[in-house]
């Protein structure tokens, strides 16, 4: 049966919410209450915030993190090993690895994995990018870290393929992390481990 009742700005509200990745009309629903039922004030607060966050935050032109400063600083850090970059599939995934303190070197973002039925091809990432890296500062290894699911080995086989031609060290994390997961959903300690015990390829 459908609802007789319609107001149009609740659904303004609620299709603004469905943006996000795996909020559906209902979790929606329930989070536009939730501001309705809040103080204007803390909602205006709340909108302004997101607006000025989003107004700072851009990409790293080196290495497509999110960041307020160009170049990030993880690319301005002098005690980096600028020899050693760790390729991966997101921006929260240096984040991830960063807490497991057991790399130190620089990253390479792909923003996102290879997906042909997303239509997400090698064209769509930071690909081209990386390997212009890899040609002009001649890492002493690339690590690939995209995760374990077969979107993950996919993208780390393609990039295998390219990188051999450069005639650096190409090493995939260990096999650690479980297979289909990604790196977000992996401990700290697991994560170290699997860095720790990447392997040659």
């Amino acid at each position: 049966m459908q609802m007789s009742y319609k107001l149009d700005a609740f659904q303004d509200m609620v299709d603004a919410f469905k943006i996000f990745p795996g909020i559906g009309t209902k979790t929606a629903e329930r989070m536009a209450l939730f501001l309705i039922k809040t103080p204007l004030q803390k909602t205006q607060n709340f909108s302004q915030i997101l607006h000025s966050a989003r107004q700072r935050i851009k990409f790293c032109s080196e290495c497509h993190l999110f960041t307020e400063m160009d170049p990030c600083p993880i690319c301005r850090d002098p005690g980096r090993d600028r020899d050693l970059l760790c390729v991966i599939e997101e921006p929260k995934d240096v984040f991830t690895l960063e807490r497991s303190g057991g790399f130190r070197g620089l990253y390479h973002v792909l923003m996102g994995k290879i997906s042909p039925l997303d239509g997400i091809g090698p064209e769509n990432l930071e690909i081209a990018h990386l390997m212009k890296r890899v040609k002009n500062n001649k890492p002493r290894e690339v690590i690939l870290a995209t995760g374990m699911d077969v979107e993950g080995e996919a993208t780390a086989l393609y990039l295998l393929k390219l990188l051999r031609a450069e005639e650096i060290m190409v090493s995939r994390i260990a096999y650690g992390i479980p297979v289909g997961m990604g790196l977000d959903y992996a401990d700290e300690l697991t994560l170290a481990r699997a860095l720790e015990a990447r392997r040659s390829l």
